[in-house]
């Protein structure tokens, strides 16, 4: 590839930040294919270490109470989401049209909520089957996308920045009230188990047709609450990187210095309020939101402060385009593609040099294809815009 090319693949328009794009695209990929290249890697006879181990367990939710790199996927995608509000909302709002505003965040978020229901099959298995618990999922990942920038989008749209902070203020010590002070119908005390405390009973008694859990939903509705503020917190990150005030070496001290804070309060106030993922608690908020913070101050200081690009584009090609890349990777089994070429005989051939080579190459040829597909649709232009 030419120094031009490479200059013009490199070329993102001004209103963009590379850095969250980048962001992104980083979350995403291990959603889509980093997941499966370290499993793959763990499989590779000799490799398996200490390192590797801790590693792979970081890679996989804990059951319930507790926090691990796999666990800041989704928190850091919701948060990613506001620090984009901020950019896009604004630019109208700058340009007088709050209507066409609210307009895109209804319009947007509720696009989102229905994608994500059929994604999760529609009405394919009826709209609920109480003995099977199958039908129509009202609420999951992309819905709660949806629900968190409508809501985010409004707030941002109709309250000054004081007002944003009281919301997220709110919503945290609320829910952290709740979930603390009211015990579930039928329990003689406040619980945090599952199935046992509020959230999860709320679930099972007004949540209609299929929940994830059965009786309750991880996406449910009491915890799409807290996920709202998750989703604020990007909202503040988006104003502060377009403060022109502030330099760009101050922004990075503020992300990694706030980051910071948030995961030495989140681990502390994990003691007495625990940080559950599927609860998306009030301490998990500070949490996940801290390591959001250190992640994006470290990809804003290499990429928009050192303006050492290259190396991120393959996480730029998927951040342009991660709702698409998302529902792709549902119908598409890159790793099985991978395995029709890379399978067979070369799978053989590369177990026979070293057990394990084989399955690490088609997991690097799914990945291979996931970037080859982002880079396409990058170049062409043709992003997916909900």
């Amino acid at each position: 590839m030419s120094d031009k090319e490479q200059q013009n693949i490199i070329q993102i328009p001004n209103e963009r930040l590379m850095s969250l794009d980048a962001f992104r695209g980083f979350i995403m990929f291990w959603i889509v294919g980093g997941e499966a290249l370290f499993y793959a890697l763990s499989k590779l006879d000799g490799v398996r270490s200490e390192t590797l181990n801790t590693l792979i367990i970081q890679l996989q939710h804990v059951s319930w109470e507790g926090f691990r790199f796999y666990d800041l996927i989704f928190p850091s995608f919701v948060f990613i989401v506001g620090a984009s509000i901020a950019f896009s909302l604004g630019k109208l709002q700058t340009s007088g049209s709050r209507r066409a505003a609210v307009r895109r965040v209804i319009l947007r978020g509720l696009l989102l909520w229905l994608i994500g229901i059929i994604y999760y099959g529609g009405i394919s298995n009826g709209l609920y089957d109480a003995e099977t618990n199958r039908g129509v999922r009202l609420l999951g990942v992309l819905q709660r996308i949806g629900i968190c920038y409508l809501v985010a989008g409004l707030l941002f749209i109709y309250l000054p920045v004081r007002g944003l902070v009281m919301a997220f203020l709110v919503l945290l010590a609320g829910y952290w009230a709740l979930l603390s002070f009211v015990a579930a119908p039928g329990q003689e005390m406040v619980s945090f188990e599952a199935g046992r405390n509020i959230t999860n009973w709320f679930d099972s008694k007004y949540l209609p047709f299929a929940k994830w859990s059965g009786t309750y939903d991880p996406e449910g509705i009491l915890s799409t609450l807290p996920s709202i503020a998750t989703c604020l917190l990007g909202v503040f990150v988006g104003l502060l990187l377009k403060n022109k005030k502030l330099t760009r070496g101050k922004r990075v001290l503020i992300f990694f210095g706030v980051g910071f804070i948030f995961v030495l309060c989140g681990h502390l106030w994990g003691g007495y309020h625990p940080v559950i993922k599927s609860l998306w608690t009030s301490s998990f908020v500070i949490l996940a939101g801290g390591w959001s913070l250190i992640l994006l101050s470290f990809f804003y200081l290499v990429i928009d402060v050192a303006n050492i690009k290259k190396w991120a584009m393959p996480f730029v090609w998927i951040g342009m385009n991660p709702i698409m890349i998302y529902l792709l990777s549902t119908v598409l089994d890159f790793n099985h593609i991978a395995k029709r070429v890379l399978g067979g005989p070369v799978e053989e051939w590369a177990d026979g040099i070293l057990p394990g080579l084989g399955a690490l190459l088609i997991a690097v040829g799914g990945i291979f294809l996931i970037f080859w597909l982002c880079q396409t649709l990058y170049k062409r232009k043709v992003f997916l815009r909900i």
